[in-house]
């Protein structure tokens, strides 16, 4: 089996997305993960009836994210830099992981705020993760208009047998 293909019957916890509700879904890069199994999707500040219990936040700060948070749970904060903040209080009792320094390659165009060093749009942020904790990634980004740009920027900072083997 290679690194892409799911185990059967994994009994890993969906990943939550915390949507902020003035995040605009036209512009959201992980939409098209809505309905797809192991994706659950909230709207800040509800919370679904999944437990938090085991989960992880990919965030800032924290001890990068790898293969010990295989089996555990992930809840990712979707929204801009701005709105994010706002929604981590709510969950500030999950551990938070990060990501080594990778480069996006979504096209920023905010003239208000400044995006961190680091910034990623969601779903580049999803792969990375997967990527790193060894979980399949497979179609995670089919849809990403700037995919192939993402990942040949940020070969060097990835294990390349985990770069997707697809027509990117």
């Amino acid at each position: 089996m290679s690194r892409d293909t799911p185990e059967p019957d994994s009994p890993t916890p969906p990943t939550i997305f915390v949507v902020h509700p003035r995040e605009r879904r036209s512009k959201c890069s992980v939409e098209p993960l809505r309905g797809r199994d192991g994706f659950v999707f909230w709207t800040f500040p509800s919370q679904g009836c999944e437990s938090l219990e085991g989960y992880v936040r990919l965030g800032m700060g924290g001890p990068v994210i790898g293969p010990d948070d295989v089996d555990g749970g992930l809840l990712v904060l979707d929204g801009t830099w701005r709105l994010a903040s706002k929604m981590e209080p709510d969950y500030a009792e999950l551990p938070v992981r990060s990501l080594p320094e990778l480069q996006t390659a979504y096209p920023r165009t905010s003239k208000l705020f400044e995006d961190p060093t680091g910034g990623l749009a969601t779903i580049e942020a999803l792969w990375a993760a997967y990527r790193l904790m060894g979980r399949p990634t497979d179609k995670l980004l089919d849809h990403y208009q700037w995919a192939e740009r993402f990942v040949e920027a940020n070969v060097s900072c990835l294990d390349r047998d985990w770069i997707p083997r697809r027509d990117l």
